[in-house]
Parts: C-alpha cells; structure tokens; sequence
C-alpha cells in the first residue's frame, strides 16, 4: 500500500541545513494498522506530512498504491488528499459553524458529489460511529470523544486507501482516548483500511499490530504483532 524509499529531508538554507529525516524506508502492507512513535523533534510529523502530501521531500521517493508520488504537481497532490488519503487530527479540525454531518460531507462536496446524494452518506457514516443522534450537532455541542468520532466519520467518507491520524487521542483524557483507539481498531478491521497513526504515547503505539520508532530523523526499530 505504501512504500517509502531513502526519503531525506531537511529545513534551513542549502547553505545551513537542518536534517529532520536521514534516509527513511519503510513498507506499510495493504489493511495494516501501524503506528509511527518518537518524542516530539523526532521527525515523525514531517514524515506523516509527507506521506500525506502536504510537504515533499528532498531525495527518495514515495509510492502509495504502487504509483510513485509526483510531488510536483499540485494538481496531483490535491487529487492525492481528496481521493486516496483520509486525515485525522489532534485538533480535529472541524469547522465551528457546520453541523456534524456538514462536516463528514465536506469531502464529497470537494470531491463534487451532488448533495442529495452527500448529505445520506454522511448520516449512515455517522450512525455507524455511533453518532445517529447528533448529527444535526454543532462541534461545540459535542463532548471530545464525540468530535473526534466526527472526525474519522470525515476521514473515511470518501473510501480512502489510507488514513493518517496525526496524535489522534492526544486532546482527550484516558478513558476516551482508550475509546478512539478501540474504535481505530474496530474501524482498521470492519473497513480494511490501511491507518498510519503517529504518536508519542508507546502504550498506544504497541496496541497496534505494528510500531515504527523513530528518533533524531532515524528508524531505530519496527516491530510487528500478532493479532
């Protein structure tokens, strides 16, 4: 599903780099629900914004679905976000004056589904996360477990091949984040989507079938799990 090979990157000038990545490979298979783990600084976040093409590297290259990424085309990228990629935040990013619905929708109106056809898929998607009775709910009428469930209604609407969930429980307190990351676990099985999920948490890292550690821009370790 996703395959990165010798990916660097570095800010700064060309004259005063600053390396934040150092020759990055990994393989992530198809239905795999992985986590990447690093404290903050670790590189981990420049890796999951490329990955989501939000950001590009500077050598090596990135396949998603055995197609190479062309980083230079925004055109291309944004095609990338809308149709292959789903997003989850730690902030989730929902938009204070749309209802929840309205907000899972927002993908199909980018994408340009007709709204008669936009507004049930958002209801069934709700009401499979558990959200039928609040869908007509502004963000600030819903507590943050609620919200975030909202938000991973967003990131799946569209059918993606993989979902990146950067710090996804870490606005929310132990008990519902134990929620959010039963409901990853329910949704990577029932959905058979690929989820990457970057965090600092190593409980919630070694929950998930597989954990990638990365410190100082470098992956010191990459252990699977079974079941």
């Amino acid at each position: 599903m996703l395959r990165l090979n010798h990916v660097q990157k570095a800010y700064g000038t060309p004259e005063q780099p600053i390396p934040v990545l150092h020759d990055i490979s990994i393989d992530v298979a198809d239905g795999e629900f992985c986590a990447i783990l690093g404290p903050s600084g670790s590189g981990k976040s420049t890796l999951l914004n490329i990955i989501g093409v939000l950001d590009h590297p500077d050598a090596g290259e990135i396949e998603l679905g055995g197609v190479p990424i062309d980083f230079g085309s925004a055109t291309e990228a944004a095609r990338l976000r809308n149709q292959l990629l789903g997003f989850v935040f730690q902030s989730f990013q929902l938009l204070p004056r749309l209802t929840a619905w309205e907000n899972v929708a927002l993908p199909l109106l980018y994408r340009g589904t007709p709204r008669p056809e936009r507004k049930p898929r958002a209801l069934a998607m709700l009401d499979r996360l558990g959200l039928g009775e609040r869908v007509h709910h502004l963000p600030a009428e819903l507590s943050g477990g609620q919200r975030q469930r909202v938000a991973l209604a967003r990131a799946l609407i569209g059918d993606p091949k993989l979902v990146l969930a950067d710090e996804p429980t870490g606005s929310l307190d132990s008990v519902t984040a134990a929620e959010v990351l039963q409901l990853l676990r329910q949704l990577n099985r029932d959905f058979g989507v690929t989820l990457l999920m970057v965090t600092h948490d190593r409980g919630l890292a070694e929950a998930c079938d597989r954990s990638i550690e990365i410190l100082d821009g470098r992956v010191v370790s990459d252990v699977r799990r079974d079941g």
